[in-house]
């Protein structure tokens, strides 16, 4: 809900850190006892500001949530705390809609980076590991959502220097290859996954120079997730968990699949890669031809995003 201003016109949330995305920020894979869930962000709540616990977060995030749904909804009620820091990580359901467009993407987080860095907050960002490769799919299968993956994460690399983020290249994370750093689902960091995303985050802070106290610990609540426990969910509820999540996606992404597979056989795969990075470059040079969320060109070719290289 909208926060009150004070008599200085600022919010007396106006140091908190609000986090927008879908399920990976809204803390799926990080249970905590009694129901709901914790996540990266509460994690690294805790290791803001000049002493612990004196940036109390706001976290907007909504499973399922596209970057649509985070420009119209959840922007909104951010931009009314104005917050001291702001995470912005989302995509992923996109890429599993047979609407899929790049360029939709591309303008929703520009505007939503742009309005949150206009008002003053530090945006924390970061690239996603590729959902198809995470749950292990058939190369056909695998590559077109990939391809799609590559094209948001060029993306959100691109709006974060426009708009001089803070950037995690989560994607190209050691820890993302080790299979106790996910939960029984596969796209979901586990415990671990969420201290290490939090941790990563917290490192990158600090090296531009803004204040954070010690970083997340990495000693675990709860047990870490088990190769029986992961082949048990997938067969009991992973398929409909998939099926729930793309429904629409289905029927395309089998003729994506065949596709694939006719330029697999011809030898033409490229043609397909390069029609995709043809696709990311028109959606990146057509935000260079707006001024994001009213921020203004001048702001919008600041030097580029702090980055932490995995």
């Amino acid at each position: 809900m909208p926060a009150q201003a004070t008599g200085d016109g600022r919010s007396p949330a106006a140091d908190c850190f609000v986090a927008l995305g879908d399920s990976l920020t809204e803390g799926l894979g990080d249970p905590v006892p009694g129901g709901g869930w914790r996540g990266w962000a509460a994690l690294l709540a805790e290791s803001l500001g000049e002493r612990p616990g004196s940036v109390p977060l706001v976290n907007l995030a909504q499973s399922g949530a596209m970057a649509a749904d985070v420009t119209e909804r959840q922007l909104p009620a951010a931009r009314a705390l104005g917050p001291r820091f702001a995470s912005l990580l989302v995509g992923a359901n996109d890429t599993l809609r047979a609407a899929f467009a790049i360029e939709r993407v591309a303008a929703a987080l520009d505007r939503a980076h742009g309005a949150l860095s206009a008002d003053g907050a530090v945006v924390l960002t970061a690239c996603l590991p590729d959902p198809g490769r995470m749950l292990g799919l058939p190369a056909p299968l695998a590559r077109p959502l990939g391809r799609r993956m590559r094209a948001v994460n060029t993306v959100v690399h691109a709006v974060s220097a426009r708009y001089g983020g803070v950037h995690l290249h989560l994607a190209d994370h050691p820890w993302v290859a080790d299979r106790a750093s996910w939960s029984v689902d596969r796209l979901h960091p586990s415990e671990r996954g969420h201290r290490l995303l939090a941790r990563g985050f917290h490192t990158a802070l600090t090296a531009v120079g803004l204040p954070a106290g010690p970083p997340p610990a990495l000693t675990l609540d709860g047990p870490p997730p088990t190769r029986a426990g992961s082949a048990l969910w997938m067969a009991t509820r992973g398929t409909r968990w998939v099926a729930d999540r793309c429904t629409d996606l289905l029927p395309g992404l089998l003729g994506l699949a065949l596709r694939e597979c006719r330029h697999g056989l011809a030898g033409s795969g490229r043609v397909l890669d390069a029609a995709a990075d043809g696709a990311t470059r028109s959606a990146l040079a057509a935000l260079g031809r707006t001024d994001g969320a009213g921020a203004g060109k001048e702001r919008s070719m600041r030097k580029g995003a702090a980055t932490m290289a995995g």
